[in-house]
C-alpha cells in the first residue's frame, strides 16, 4: 500500500448534479461529510477505490457508524443514497467500492508509485542477499533461512496491525470505559489470542455488547466498569459474546447489588459475576 497523503477535490464539487441532489435532502450536511470520510478513506487504503479495514475484512455499517462518529441509521441513509445514485457499489464478498474513483484521485499517477515502490523493495532485497553472500559464511541455506525468517517479520508486523485496530477501536467504542496508558505485550497477547480464538469480526461484536451493556458501562451499584485486561481475559470474553451482559427486557440493567465477596457475586440478576475476581495468566 502506497503512501500517498491527497485525493482530488475539484472547486466545482457542488456543482455536481448528484452532490447538487443530496444538498436538497433534509440531512444532507451529515450525509455530505460521510462521502467527504469515504473519500478519505478510500485514499488511505489505495486501492483502486474500495475502502475496506484489512484486505480481507471489508466494512460494516455498524464500523463506518463508529468510525464517523455518526449515528448508524444516519449512516445507513447515508450509504443508501449514494448506492442509488451509483456513486459507490458492493463486491459480492461485502467490499464497499467508490466508483469512478479516477475523479478523485490520479490512477496514473499512482500506478507509477506502486511501481517505483515494488522496484525499491526489490532492489533493497537484492541488496541484503548479496551483502549475506559476500560476508562468506552464509551458505545457500542460511540465505533461504533469511528469507523464511523476513517473511516471518512481516507476518508479526500483520498481527500487530490487526492488534492496533482492535485498541483503536476499543478507545472509538468504550471512550467512557478505563482507558490504557500503555499497550504492554502482556496485553497484546491477550487481545491477539481472541482474535486468532474467535476472528476480529467477534472480537469488535464483543466491543459492541459491551458498548450497549449498561452493567457493562458502569450503571450498576458499584459504578464498575471493566478494563482492556478484564475484557480480553479469556473467561471474561466469552461471556460477553454470549450475552452474559445483554440488558434484560423489562429488567433493571443497572444494579448488580453491592455484594463484595466472591460467593455473593455468584447469585446476581446477570448470573454468575465470580469470574470478576478471576485474572489469566
Amino acid at each position: 500500500m502506497s503512501d500517498v497523503k491527497w485525493i482530488k477535490i475539484t472547486t466545482n464539487m457542488f456543482e455536481d448534479e448528484k452532490i447538487d441532489f443530496i444538498e436538497s435532502l433534509p440531512e444532507s450536511d451529515a450525509i455530505l461529510v460521510i462521502w467527504i470520510k469515504l473519500l478519505t478513506l478510500a485514499g488511505k487504503a489505495n486501492a483502486n477505490g474500495f475502502i475496506f479495514l484489512t484486505e480481507q475484512i471489508p466494512y460494516t455499517d455498524e464500523m463506518l457508524s463508529h468510525k464517523f462518529r455518526r449515528p448508524l441509521s444516519t449512516v445507513k441513509l447515508a450509504l443508501n443514497t449514494f448506492k442509488k445514485l451509483e456513486m459507490i457499489d458492493y463486491t459480492n464478498d461485502g467490499f464497499l467500492r467508490l466508483t469512478n474513483w479516477d475523479k478523485h484521485q490520479n490512477i496514473e499517477g499512482l500506478e507509477k508509485i506502486r511501481t517505483q515502490n515494488r522496484i525499491r523493495k526489490q532492489r533493497q532485497r537484492e541488496k541484503e542477499k548479496l551483502e549475506i553472500l559476500e560476508g562468506g559464511h552464509v551458505t545457500s541455506r542460511d540465505s533461504h533461512a533469511t528469507e523464511e525468517e523476513l517473511e516471518e517479520e512481516l507476518e508479526l508486523d500483520k498481527e500487530e496491525d490487526i492488534t492496533s485496530k482492535v485498541v483503536d477501536f476499543y478507545k472509538d467504542m468504550l471512550p467512557d470505559l478505563p482507558q490504557p496508558r500503555k499497550m504492554t505485550n502482556k496485553r497484546k497477547k491477550h487481545i491477539k489470542a481472541r482474535i486468532n480464538e474467535y476472528g476480529f469480526d467477534e472480537v469488535i461484536v464483543a466491543l459492541q455488547k459491551i458498548r450497549d451493556s449498561d452493567f457493562l458501562q458502569g450503571r450498576n451499584d458499584r459504578d464498575w466498569k471493566p478494563d482492556i485486561d478484564w475484557i480480553f481475559n479469556v473467561n471474561n470474553f466469552v461471556k460477553v459474546l454470549e450475552g452474559k451482559y445483554d440488558n434484560r427486557k423489562g429488567g433493571d440493567n443497572g444494579h448488580a447489588g453491592n455484594n463484595s465477596s466472591k460467593n455473593d457475586a455468584k447469585d446476581t440478576p446477570w448470573g454468575d459475576l465470580s469470574h470478576i475476581y478471576y485474572s489469566e495468566d
